[in-house]
């Protein structure tokens, strides 16, 4: 019996084993077993054995407890490396002939063998949803560890092939979705949680209420990504309106305003692969064409980093925001929310603000800030109670979007521009953290 099929036959016995089960120490031989056999798993000509072989690695890699899943991922980081001096020979042999074919035998050769893997792993029942969940595991076991890196870069190219915009279907969530889909939108919400499903029937079944999701067909009861869109009359002022009990719903036809009021991210595994900009230019579409009466797109966003900035700035000893948290007066909080959002950098230069720097990089425009407008537990702790409206002008997204990614310039109204360069005059502001 060759060693890949003694590996097989013991992988076999562990996937069936009854006494081996998640949660349990399996031991450093299992995974690295595991690595082995995974090595092989190119190799195998008949797509059957192969498919077969995939799902077995994935069941046994699904019952590891984290240090053994630690252990494999050190396997597909030490183990599948481009073959240097290969890779070398051959690079040198296409410099010298500039021949397609010689082109064609380097290119294979660079190509790391972990991205044959994964392609193979794929190919398991289920092998698509079960590798995004792999990838979520390797952040959260190895994320701080930049050794890993090439191991998430294999995943994030294969990922962005996979989940292509060509793939991904736009679907309208209703109450009469299927039970199961509807559970994870109560199971993924994360900016506004959902207690139960009657508040989920509030979200999704008044006519006033829209939700929109994307979907791959290899992952048909799991969405990617989802919105929540409120039809109002004119801008909102705070969350608490909008998802009120006791609110009576709005007739579609009188309503001018969109709001996006919540976009949740539900794939930890598809992290750095964003289908935000698609979905809400999309769902900004598919409004128009049902309600042609619709005239703004905004969003109602929160401002998660708010408090924290000021806390900084106030610690680096601006008197102006020391005063503002000990007394938050709603003027001076909105002219420090401004200056925050357009003004205050990360160290790559971008705007500080996660959500703002989203939105912007859409080709929004920094439209709005609101006082008292989240008074949740949650909208207190990050922001004070501020939230945002992003504006998506249809007919300027395009050029923003460029204008934001090319230049770094924030689309923003000259009056919140100018509330903004004055609250970081009178807070003695630094070119460190405050860049017009």
């Amino acid at each position: 019996m060759t060693l890949t099929a003694q590996l097989y036959d013991r992988l076999s016995s562990l996937v069936v084993n009854t006494g081996w089960r998640r949660g349990r120490d399996a031991g450093p031989s299992i995974p690295k077993d595991l690595i082995q056999i995974a090595r092989s798993l190119p190799g195998l000509r008949s797509e059957t054995r192969g498919m077969a072989v995939a799902a077995d690695v994935l069941d046994a890699y699904a019952v590891l407890d984290d240090r053994g899943k630690r252990t494999f991922f050190e396997g597909m980081r030490d183990g599948f490396d481009p073959e240097q001096e290969a890779l070398a020979r051959a690079a040198e042999t296409w410099l010298k002939s500039r021949d397609p074919g010689d082109l064609e035998s380097l290119s294979r050769l660079a190509e790391p063998p972990r991205q044959e893997l994964l392609r193979r792993l794929n190919m398991a029942p289920g092998g698509t949803a079960r590798l995004v969940g792999m990838r979520a595991d390797l952040l959260r076991l190895t994320g701080g560890d930049t050794s890993f890196g090439r191991v998430d870069a294999d995943f994030r190219h294969l990922l962005r092939s996979w989940f292509n915009r060509g793939f991904l279907e736009l679907v309208r969530i209703d109450w009469r979705s299927p039970a199961l889909l509807l559970e994870k939108l109560i199971e993924y919400e994360a900016v506004h949680e959902i207690r139960d499903f009657r508040d989920l029937q509030r979200r999704v079944l008044p006519v006033d209420r829209r939700c929109y999701a994307y979907m791959h067909p290899a992952m048909p009861d799991d969405p990617l990504i989802f919105v929540e869109v409120a039809l109002t009359k004119g801008l909102p002022d705070s969350i608490q309106t909008l998802i009120d009990e006791a609110r009576g719903p709005l007739s579609p036809v009188e309503a001018d305003t969109a709001v996006f009021y919540s976009i949740s991210n539900c794939q930890t595994g598809m992290a750095g692969i964003s289908f935000g900009n698609l979905l809400i230019k999309n769902v900004v579409a598919e409004l128009s064409r049902e309600l042609p009466n619709l005239t703004t797109f905004v969003t109602l966003s929160p401002i998660p980093g708010l408090r924290s900035w000021l806390e900084e700035r106030a610690a680096a000893g601006e008197a102006p925001v020391r005063a503002l948290l000990d007394d938050p007066q709603p003027e001076a909080l909105a002219a420090q929310t401004a200056r925050y959002l357009l003004l205050a950098k990360d160290g790559r230069g971008r705007p500080r603000d996660p959500v703002a720097r989203f939105h912007l990089g859409n080709g929004a425009e920094a439209h709005r800030v609101i006082a008292g407008a989240d008074l949740s537990p949650r909208g207190r702790s990050q922001s004070l109670g501020m939230m945002a409206n992003y504006l998506y002008d249809r007919t300027r997204i395009e050029a923003q979007h460029d204008d934001f990614t090319e230049r770094g310039v924030i689309a923003a109204p000259r009056r919140l521009q100018d509330v903004a360069r004055r609250a970081d005059a009178e807070a003695g502001g630094t070119r460190t953290d405050a860049q017009t």
